[in-house]
């Protein structure tokens, strides 16, 4: 069935009409909003994002945009504030209020409560002579010539304006805050993202008793079923010093077995990789999934303070979803 081609005019319409909408943003964009970030930035306590409708769904999202980027940040629906949640906004904090026009009763009614409270107030509207924009600290405009709604009622290009208006004011307090890959990470701890900042090696690494290890003397066979029995593919060699000297790994073998080498009567050291690489555990896993992909190798030796702390292995990092 051929796509009736109204619906991609209707479409293309939508897209041309916020997109216009977008653009005509950077033109307000004045001291208005750096005076907004200011406040924010100056804060003591949290920012507390409000708005009615479709305002508020926006609201909701700004708000963990903030939370997740630096900006403690929660959102408060504005009907329930009037019955009780009004105890959730301290003096100390800012209060963000979105709506287009201005005027929604539920947000006005909570203006003189938040000035009687001594709370910041920054204003998101679409129109800076709205009782909501004159009562705020500093207001952002966030207005647009026509809603893509072909009504022109339905909230659509106003709303795709406050969301990206409210990215706009994350990103520039994110920058403000000099605010690392690591501290989203540390906000995002079940993400990929977080893993692959957060997770370190000593967190997955097999140490104590789950390392393979053999002495220099231990014959091959015996080797062999150190590596059997831990089930790593590899095993270290290390010296009745405790010092780390090689390790023997699955490739090893194959290289060994292809030799013709009796693994009967043959020594460990007459075989093993000595230099081997190592790391250490509070390195991430993220790095030791980097090495062994640059060595292409499948397992590393970790030491710490001279010791053999423990053996990771690729598997362990994929596991840990890292990759």
């Amino acid at each position: 069935m051929k796509p009736n081609q109204n619906y991609l005019t209707s479409a293309q319409r939508t897209l041309d009409l916020e997109i216009k909408a977008l653009q005509g943003l950077t033109e307000h964009l004045d001291s208005a909003f750096e005076k907004a970030c200011e406040r924010v930035l100056a804060c003591k306590g949290r920012v507390v994002v409000t708005g009615m409708g479709k305002s508020g769904h926006i609201g909701n999202k700004l708000a963990a945009t903030l939370a997740s980027t630096g900006t403690p940040a929660f959102f408060v629906h504005p009907g329930e504030a009037s019955h009780g949640d009004m105890g959730m906004i301290t003096e100390q904090d800012v209060v963000i209020a979105l709506s287009n026009s201005g005027e929604v009763a539920e947000v006005v009614t909570l203006i003189p409560l938040i000035k009687r409270l001594g709370a910041g107030l920054i204003a998101m509207t679409g129109n800076p002579d709205s009782t909501l924009g004159r009562s705020a600290d500093a207001h952002i405009y966030c207005g647009v010539e026509q809603e893509a709604c072909p009504l022109n009622l339905a909230p659509t290009s106003s709303t795709t304006a406050a969301l990206v208006m409210g990215d706009a004011l994350a990103i520039a307090l994110l920058e403000a805050r000099g605010f690392t890959a690591d501290d989203f990470a540390f906000s995002h701890p079940g993400g990929s993202l977080g893993r692959k900042l957060l997770l370190k090696i000593g967190d997955i690494m097999h140490g104590g008793l789950d390392i393979p290890r053999v002495e220099p003397d231990t014959l091959l066979r015996d080797a062999l079923l150190e590596m059997t029995r831990k089930g790593l593919g590899m095993t270290t060699i290390i010296s009745a010093d405790g010092d780390l000297l090689g390790v023997f790994t699955d490739g090893d073998l194959r290289r060994t077995l292809d030799q013709g080498i009796d693994i009967l009567t043959t020594p460990i050291r007459a075989v093993m990789h000595s230099g081997a690489y190592t790391m250490h555990p509070g390195q991430l896993a993220a790095q030791a999934l980097y090495e062994m992909e640059e060595r292409k190798i499948t397992s590393l030796v970790i030491v710490d303070a001279g010791e053999t702390a423990g053996v990771i292995h690729l598997h362990d990092i994929l596991r840990a979803g890292v990759a």
